[in-house]
């Protein structure tokens, strides 16, 4: 069997999610059935992180097997030719031993978009979420920098989060302002369910006045989800990249060069 690696983008505006359901049109479910089209036969993909309705991906990465013989550029080229126009393979190159989407990834990055402005965008109203009460970007960046680090992020998970542990790495989180855009970056080991929409909810709300810069850290020491505020809408959720050892050959986003030297995974 060979195994294959994709980047996929895809608006995850019109699909209940990455995840394929039996009833309900999924990312999953579109990307493998134009891959099987290719193959002629059935595909599976397993992608590095599963994205809940309504939220994008800048850059997932899949892998699967096939014992079907094809050169890179037909699963790239022919996989698009069978894909809807808001999902695109955007390379595709055969995997290296060992090689997993989810259990070989170091770290994952998201970007969380705000349109901060008086009015709803006509233009952007299914990539950004809006928020027309002015936030204070220097505030929430401060008031992130209290999540960086190793910590139990259970006022941050979903009370439906499987996890076993509530435990995750956050490597950074950056805040900053362009134009009438408000931007969260934040990368991690691995996220909990719902953990960076609750995090920019908790940030938008420290950005509104309505609490302390203070209030991330205390959330952090209550370990309860019951007082972490409102979950931020999915809209302005995009899974901006994933990293994986050199070994692999695969390329990264330039924002995981904040990384420090010697990022490893870290077991959960």
């Amino acid at each position: 069997m060979t195994r294959i690696i994709l980047g996929v983008e895809y608006d995850g505006s019109a699909y209940a999610g990455w995840q394929w359901q039996t009833d309900m049109r999924t990312v999953q479910g579109e990307l493998q059935a134009a891959l099987s089209v290719i193959a002629n036969q059935a595909v599976t993909v397993i992608c590095a992180g599963r994205t809940d309705t309504g939220v994008h991906a800048l850059e997932q990465v899949v892998h699967f097997e096939t014992h079907i013989d094809r050169d890179v550029h037909a699963w790239l080229m022919g996989g698009n030719s069978q894909l809807p126009g808001d999902i695109r393979i955007l390379w595709a190159k055969p995997a290296g031993d060992g090689f997993h989407a989810r259990y070989s990834a170091i770290a994952r990055f998201y970007r969380y978009v705000i349109i901060n402005r008086s009015m709803k965008s006509a233009l952007h109203r299914h990539q950004t979420t809006w928020c027309y009460q002015p936030l204070d970007v220097e505030k929430m960046h401060q008031a992130g920098q209290n999540l960086v680090g190793e910590h139990d992020f259970s006022s941050f998970r979903a009370q439906s989060c499987q996890s076993k542990s509530p435990q995750r790495r956050l490597h950074f989180i950056d805040v900053y302002r362009q134009q009438q855009l408000v931007i969260i970056d934040i990368c991690a080991n691995a996220f909990l369910h719902h953990m960076v929409r609750n995090i920019a909810g908790v940030l938008m709300a420290i950005g509104m006045g309505k609490q302390p810069v203070t209030w991330t850290r205390s959330l952090l020491d209550i370990r309860d989800r019951a007082q972490g505020g409102i979950t931020a809408p999915p809209q302005g959720l995009h899974l901006g990249g994933v990293l994986y050892p050199e070994e692999f050959g695969l390329g990264k986003h330039p924002v995981f060069e904040k990384l420090p030297e010697g990022v490893g995974r870290f077991e959960y």
